[in-house]
């Protein structure tokens, strides 16, 4: 297996959040995620660090190895960091990549079409709804669909979300 260090990636990578370069690669961050906890270490923050660390952009945006998306985003990572490398900012400027390419998974395709569609990207059923009102907790109150589309146009959201994915989900 060859592989190959993109230095254009790498620069990107390290100009967007310079924290990336204080990493030594102790492992604090794969020791206290409990994602790598529960996959057994198939998803792992270290070598995700790494591989941006040393330009390896085939292996993160198109191979996904380990897959960036695992990550809960639950900050544990950052919080215990000793260098304080800013790791859930890297992995979404890696995510943003991603996606920019078609590849990501496509439950997020999903999520992200009903943000569009209906201003929340899981919508209340009826049966929450009623259960509120039978709690006598307050109606919920939402931001008009319309501006809400009207941002994510703005933003050219509606043509990422329109886009083929080339994922099926994550994991694969």
């Amino acid at each position: 297996m060859t592989l190959s260090i993109d230095f254009d990636f790498r620069r990107e990578i390290q100009e967007f959040n310079f924290s990336l370069n204080h990493c030594y690669q102790c492992a604090t961050c794969s020791g206290g995620c409990p994602v790598a906890k529960m996959t057994n270490g198939r998803y792992n923050p270290r070598k995700i660090i790494e591989s941006a660390i040393l330009g390896l952009r085939d292996k993160l945006i198109v191979k996904q190895e380990p897959n960036v998306w695992y990550c809960a985003t639950c900050q544990k990572c950052v919080e215990q960091c000793p260098q304080r490398v800013e790791l859930t900012e890297i992995f979404d400027h890696v995510k943003n990549i991603c996606v920019m390419e078609g590849n990501y998974p496509e439950a997020y395709k999903l999520q992200g079409k009903s943000v569009f569609e209906q201003g929340l990207a899981v919508p209340f059923n009826p049966a929450i709804l009623r259960r509120r009102q039978q709690l006598g907790l307050p109606e919920i109150q939402t931001v008009p669909i319309a501006e809400i589309q009207d941002l994510l146009i703005e933003l050219g959201f509606d043509k990422i979300i329109h886009r083929e994915s080339k994922k099926e989900g994550i994991g694969e």
